[in-house]
């Protein structure tokens, strides 16, 4: 059975485009069983910025061969083609720059495992993501993301109240260590954004829970991002401290918010000893 989607209009007009010629050179290309979008595209929040970005499942044992960037040509002319860090293909279309990531996978095992991905990847509307399907399976294994990420909360909440705790701790002892530029990357890349998931959960606010930074202006209330403002900071010693200092600040009243809704646990005896470590200069 060969099937491919209806065209779904976005807010990115170039990107319309883009996956509707994904979509012809898919369905030309014998080597391929399927074609699955991801991102915003499939979630209704593309704009002029956006990237695309799919899986292509191709026919066991056709995978190793494949000729990614050749066949992403057809897509437009390539300024740059090279496999990232996480074995996805990444790209960049010369004409607009827009972005691309694709991972080509054999079929049994790669729609197989679509299935799984629930409560890590959200198509409202599987059928607009579903790009190519010549079997029916990856339409099937689709139809079960439909729901929409939703974290449990007192299980996350714990969770959270943890990593902050371990992760802050590190940050401690780089800052009194004068590892400045460490602690800088540490407390914008790990603690930050754990941070903002536990204030999505306590507001309730879920949807960008995987990029928790995602539309957090339009998503958190003010006095929320200027707490998380506040947690930021130039590579400079003095206003970094104090915004260590306020990022602790902020993930205490957190985990209390969260203790005092879900009970979860809090170490307050480990969490005034790591506020003692960041008093000091």
């Amino acid at each position: 059975m060969s099937r491919t989607s209806a065209p779904r209009p976005s807010a990115s007009p170039a990107l319309d485009a883009r996956v509707a010629l994904l979509r012809q050179a898919a369905q030309a290309e014998p080597r391929l069983e399927g074609v699955l979008l991801y991102g915003s595209w499939t979630t209704g929040e593309a704009d002029a910025y956006s990237d695309i970005e799919a899986y292509l499942f191709l026919g066991d044992g056709d995978a190793g061969t494949f000729d990614g960037p050749g066949f992403l040509r057809a897509l437009g002319p390539l300024a740059l083609a090279h496999t990232n860090q996480f074995g996805i293909l990444a790209v960049v279309f010369a004409d607009d720059l827009m972005r691309g990531e694709f991972h080509f996978e054999e079929a049994g095992a790669g729609i197989a495992a679509v299935e799984g991905w629930q409560g890590m990847v959200h198509l409202p509307d599987p059928d607009a993501a579903v790009l190519l399907d010549r079997t029916g399976r990856l339409t099937e294994a689709a139809a079960r993301l439909t729901a929409p990420l939703a974290p449990e909360p007192v299980e996350s909440a714990a969770h959270l109240t943890g990593e902050l705790a371990n992760w802050t701790l590190m940050l401690a002892h780089l800052l009194a260590r004068r590892e400045d530029a460490r602690a800088h990357n540490l407390l914008h890349a790990m603690v930050a954004p754990l941070q903002l998931k536990l204030c999505r959960l306590l507001r309730g606010t879920t949807g960008h829970w995987l990029t928790p930074s995602r539309a957090a202006e339009q998503d958190l209330p003010t006095a929320d991002l200027a707490r998380y403002a506040a947690t930021t900071a130039p590579l400079e010693a003095t206003a970094l401290r104090d915004a260590a200092r306020a990022s602790w600040q902020w993930s205490r009243e957190l985990a209390a918010e969260a203790h005092g809704r879900w009970g979860t646990p809090v170490p307050d005896a480990l969490h005034e000893r790591i506020a003692g470590l960041l008093a000091r200069d």
